[in-house]
């Protein structure tokens, strides 16, 4: 038998991998601003990112994501190969990633969608319009979309 998430609310978990610590603050500003209930995790680096995803060296007892925030300009390892990857692995692939990066490259967005990024966001460079996009996608990704149960395998 598969387990499943509680129909009831829970806490939702969201990954954020971003190295611009003025991001990561406004981020958290818009998170603690919204309705949904999350535990925010930070990682500042690609490499971080993999490693608390299989759950390896400091990041053992971490909880998988519900939604990961990805950053393509990383150090280490970059946002694409990080998607890369987790989209690669069975047991991680089931994961919404929306890719939030101030890239506006058509290139980049093509290679995201390419990976199986599931959207696509620019970076308002305003950080009203910043902590506004980050709201939005909050309500959308917890209050409207239905996200697979944990460990079901597609």
């Amino acid at each position: 038998m598969t387990s499943r998430r509680p129909s009831t609310p829970t806490t939702a978990q969201i990954l954020l991998v971003e190295d611009n610590p003025g991001d990561v603050r406004l981020t958290k500003e818009a998170f603690k601003q919204g309705r949904i209930e999350n535990d925010l995790h930070v990682v500042s680096d690609g490499t971080e990112a993999l490693e608390f995803l299989h759950q390896r060296n400091d990041y053992e007892d971490v909880p998988r994501p519900d939604l990961i925030l990805l950053d393509l300009n990383l150090p280490r390892t970059d946002g694409e190969e990080v998607l890369e990857e987790l989209k690669g692995d069975s047991e991680l692939r089931s994961i919404p990633v929306i890719v939030l990066t101030s890239s506006r490259a058509e290139e980049d967005v093509a290679k995201s969608y390419e990976l199986h990024a599931n959207a696509y966001l620019t970076k308002p460079v305003d950080p009203d319009e910043f902590i506004e996009t980050v709201r939005a996608f909050e309500k959308f990704w917890f209050s409207v979309v239905r996200l697979p149960p944990e460990g079901d395998q597609l």
